[in-house]
């Protein structure tokens, strides 16, 4: 497709007249942003749901009785008060019944760590947990390795997310602003943001991948090197379920901040592309309508 056909492309889905309005994301960076969302939701679910089979956390290569290396546990026990559940983190102990361990109606109390309205499906089901979660898992892994290549091709790395040296140097203003939930509505992403995405597509996510695979018997088999590149089967699903719960910070964070700087806004921008920015200042050049990959 040519430039005027994009154009015209854009120009035909372009809201009412708007100079502020810029096309800043792409056919393919909102459809790989749904794509990911839709399968990180169901592998935290399906996730829970295979942790609930063995609810405790190892660092390590073995895990059982005659070991102490738990760093994370969730159970539940009968007591003079009625049934608990608690939570064990490093040896410390938590009361958390009707949360984690104990969960559910006062008539229908389940001993297990995540309640039901947390997992899919939401009864103890290992093996349909397992089915769904590999299938996103590949699905997620397959989008993250072509869009990777995609954007080395096309420069949306090198162009949008590298930090440079003029956006570390703004980066403590940058975090004073957002501290003061004060946003600079522009084309580009600022510092925190590609900080922030790029910790995620390089570091995160990755690393969730890799120690998914490290806990595969076949994986084992096929690339013995693998589980022991993290320490042990045990120790690498103790990062995997570690790099969850940094996932899930980071979604709150986000949400945090899409409401903050204008839900609508950004809502339009990952749904339409297009995004309004701040009405330019003296001296600035006006925001160009480019396409952004």
């Amino acid at each position: 497709m040519d430039n005027a056909a994009v154009g015209e492309m854009q120009s035909s889905i372009k809201p009412a007249k708007d100079d502020r309005l810029v096309y800043r994301q792409s056919a393919w960076t909102r459809l790989t942003h749904w794509i990911w969302a839709l399968a990180l939701f169901f592998l935290l679910l399906t996730g829970l749901q295979i942790f609930n089979a063995h609810p405790s956390l190892y660092i390590g290569k073995q895990s059982g009785f005659g070991f102490d290396n738990s760093v994370l546990g969730f159970s539940a026990e009968n007591t003079p008060d009625g049934p608990k559940g608690y939570t064990d983190i490093f040896g410390h102990r938590f009361d958390t019944t009707g949360v984690l361990g104990l969960s559910g109606g006062p008539d229908d109390l389940q001993a297990r760590a995540f309640p039901a309205w947390a997992t899919i499906p939401s009864h103890q089901d290992l093996a349909t947990g397992r089915v769904i979660h590999f299938f996103f898992a590949w699905l997620l892994s397959g989008t993250l390795l072509v869009w990777l290549v995609a954007s080395l091709i096309n420069g949306h790395l090198r162009r949008d997310l590298a930090p440079r040296v003029a956006d570390l140097k703004r980066l403590p203003g940058d975090i004073a602003d957002h501290a003061k939930l004060k946003f600079r509505h522009s084309r580009d992403y600022n510092t925190l943001q590609k900080l922030a995405y790029g910790g995620v597509l390089f570091i995160l996510l990755p690393l969730m991948i890799l120690t998914g695979l490290a806990m595969s018997p076949s994986m084992n088999a096929a690339v013995p090197f693998l589980a022991d590149l993290f320490g042990g089967r045990q120790t690498a699903r103790t990062i995997h379920f570690t790099i969850m719960l940094l996932l899930v910070a980071f979604f709150i964070i986000h949400m945090l901040m899409i409401l903050a700087a204008g839900p609508l806004n950004e809502l339009r921008s990952i749904i339409t592309g297009w995004y309004r920015t701040d009405p330019p200042k003296s001296g600035d050049e006006p925001a160009t309508r480019s396409a952004r990959p």
